[in-house]
């Protein structure tokens, strides 16, 4: 397995979700009073409903975009340890079409379907 190729991909990846991350923070630096406020002071309540599902749906992809930075981390710690492309869970390999797809995976595909049945 050419490990080399999976590090390159996943820090290509964690500068991608870290400057997406930068831009959600900038956009979101206002708070939400001052947000609101700065429209008419004829706000409607669906004005601020807009808002406040805005802002919702940008602290959802935030939290996202950290849980896919901690998996990243991760792999390339698996990287640097040896166990990349080795499940967690079974210790059999890792396809490389799933690693292809998801190069953080630390499940092989069939322990992955049994975590998300529970």
């Amino acid at each position: 397995m050419d490990t080399d190729r999976y590090r390159d991909i996943l820090l290509e990846e964690r500068t991608r979700v870290a400057t997406a991350m930068n831009h959600l923070h900038e956009n979101n630096s206002v708070s939400f009073e001052d947000e609101t406020e700065e429209e008419t002071y004829d706000n409607h309540l669906a004005d601020s409903a807009t808002a406040t599902l805005n802002r919702e749906i940008d602290y959802t992809l935030e939290e996202n975009a950290e849980h896919l930075l901690t998996a990243i981390n991760e792999a390339l710690q698996r990287i640097e340890h040896g166990t990349f492309g080795t499940c967690g869970r079974c210790g059999k390999p890792i396809a490389e079409e799933r690693l292809e797809a998801i190069p953080y995976a630390n499940r092989c595909i069939d322990c992955k379907r049994l975590e998300e049945r529970g």
